[in-house]
């Protein structure tokens, strides 16, 4: 079975959850981005959270996650929607650091370290939504933890784990976020809150093979929890030719001149995916071409400028002439019911 994420809501309606199964997708990630394992852990619990998060959107939503840090990662980002797409890169994907002396774990908060996480929200408005809070770990679990109760106000656990084959690849990845909604009675709260402090480890149940069904019943266990939906997820990238010419286009006219006149391709690659396209200088030509024609059409359509020399102006229909254009550029834990992140070292 493919990666997926389920939704669930406890039979008083006074909680929901939310729980991923997404090895392939944090495998995907990790061959794309040849990153180390302890990049892998720390980009995999964002994705995660990210598939989870962004299930909470609606339509054509978009959800960014980024996190800005002074450890080696130096930062990662996610991209996810509504549908259980999900995206992401680090900016520094070789980082090699020691296990963790108490636990003999991957040292994620080591390579994070401190910094800020910003949760980015187009929702179709004139301006997007974005909280902002500081790390409070660089575990990504417990810093998740903490933006919902102190940005949005949520009550929130999360829990993510990343587990790690001897060769690097990803063994297992998964992880949970259970809040309170508004009105909750102690006895909710009570009860999340025992549950999750009998969970020690996320890498120890996605080890024994626990789905995120399982991750459901334990964290809402006594509360008769139903799930709601299920939503296949993966790693996926909305990036294609078109795009990535829009992105070059926007380097400049200057610029797209001089590369014509060097005569080499010029190759762009997707921060996200890794995905290369190449450009050769007759195809830059045809480009600066089109957006020439557009800026000629833009220009001739400008409204005539007032002369000053009377009260009143008349100004004529401008005429259409040009080939139309356009340019665009992509963009890109702990509340009283607790928070937890995972990493075990390959086996």
């Amino acid at each position: 079975m493919g990666d997926y994420l389920v939704r669930g809501l406890s039979a008083n309606g006074e909680v929901r959850i939310f729980a991923a199964a997404t090895r392939d997708t944090v495998e995907e990630a990790r061959s794309r981005h040849n990153t180390s394992p302890v990049v892998t852990a720390a980009l995999g619990r964002l994705l995660t959270a990210g598939a989870m998060m962004g299930s909470m959107l609606q339509g054509e939503d978009i959800l960014t996650l980024q996190i800005r840090c002074d450890g080696p990662v130096q930062g990662l980002t996610v991209t996810a929607d509504a549908n259980g797409g999900v995206k992401g890169f680090a900016l520094e994907p070789q980082v090699l650091l020691p296990a963790r002396e108490t636990d003999h774990k991957l040292d994620v908060g080591g390579a994070v370290g401190s910094g800020t996480l910003q949760v980015i929200k187009d929702q179709g408005l004139k301006e997007p939504y974005i909280g902002r809070t500081d790390l409070v770990s660089g575990e990504i679990a417990e810093d998740l933890t903490w933006y919902f109760a102190s940005s949005e106000q949520v009550p929130s656990a999360v829990g993510l784990g990343v587990l790690m084959n001897r060769n690097n690849t990803v063994r297992e990845a998964g992880g949970f976020i259970v809040q309170l909604l508004p009105g909750a009675s102690e006895q909710s709260l009570s009860a999340v809150e025992r549950n999750v402090a009998k969970i020690s480890s996320v890498t120890d149940l996605l080890k024994e093979g626990k789905t995120p069904e399982d991750l459901v019943n334990l964290v809402l266990e006594g509360l008769s929890p139903e799930i709601t939906e299920k939503i296949p997820t993966a790693f996926r990238c909305g990036c294609n030719r078109e795009k990535v010419s829009k992105i070059l286009l926007s380097v400049g006219r200057k610029e797209l001149r001089d590369m014509i006149k060097e005569g080499r391709d010029v190759e762009l690659r997707c921060q996200f995916c890794e995905e290369a396209y190449s450009f050769t200088p007759e195809e830059i030509k045809r480009l600066l071409y089109t957006a020439l024609q557009s800026d000629l059409k833009l220009t001739e359509l400008k409204p005539p400028q007032n002369d000053g020399a009377g009260s009143q102006t008349e100004t004529e229909q401008p005429e259409n002439c040009g080939a139309g254009g356009q340019t665009e550029t992509e963009q890109p834990e702990n509340d009283s019911a607790g928070g937890q992140t995972e990493t075990e070292q390959p086996e």
